[in-house]
């Protein structure tokens, strides 16, 4: 399928509206940012900054804030469960990076995702006295500069020249679902959107 600005735009009126939201801290924001951009059930990506006390974080003066992504999904094909699932996945509840900008954290959003975070700790039998992964209600989150977000299209002007002709900012492709799933799929993870399957074939720059 070619990937066109229509394309695009009714892809992303056509995700669901009735989302939830979710936090992790994974290292760098800009592998998780495609890691969980690809699953099905997540609507949207972005990554910020988060865990910390500095007002007005950058990513020059970040202070002892955390790169984290912050995803909405929908909870009618994808459980909190099952993104904590992934988040274990990805990293070594046992191991904490000495660097606070690239430390592991799983924030909770809700009471209802706290008791899911002690829930799904308890049944995989890991203990909050040892596991390193820091544990945290969601204060704020501050989002990234814009050149953070969907790192992966950087430099792929077969896809950003695709937004620009829809009139899409680096804000709206920030909050583009279109968008979270190709930056996946530039990543190399598999996306199971038509408009993302290796049949596609880019138009010629």
């Amino acid at each position: 399928m070619m990937l066109t600005p229509t394309v695009i735009t009714e892809f992303d009126k056509q995700v669901p509206e009735d989302t939830e939201t979710a936090t992790f801290g994974l290292g760098c924001f800009w592998g998780p940012d495609a890691i969980f951009g690809a699953l099905d059930g997540v609507v949207r990506t972005r990554v910020g900054y988060a865990g910390g006390t500095k007002p007005d974080p950058s990513y020059e003066v970040l202070g002892d804030h955390t790169e984290v992504i912050q995803f909405e999904y929908d909870p009618e094909q994808l459980s909190f469960d099952e993104l904590l699932e992934r988040a274990f996945t990805e990293h070594n509840p046992y191991q904490q990076s000495g660097k606070r900008q690239y430390q592991n954290i799983l924030f909770t959003e809700t009471a209802e995702q706290y008791e899911q975070l002690l829930s799904y700790l308890d049944e995989n039998e890991f203990s909050r006295e040892t596991i390193n992964t820091r544990l945290e209600e969601l204060d704020q989150f501050h989002v990234a500069e814009d050149y953070h977000q969907k790192f992966n299209l950087r430099g792929k002007r077969w896809i950003t020249d695709v937004f620009a002709e829809a009139d899409y900012d680096d804000g709206a492709i920030r909050e583009s679902p279109a968008a979270a799933k190709l930056n996946a799929h530039v990543a190399g993870h598999d996306v199971s959107i038509p408009f993302v399957k290796s049949t596609y074939e880019p138009r010629s720059e």
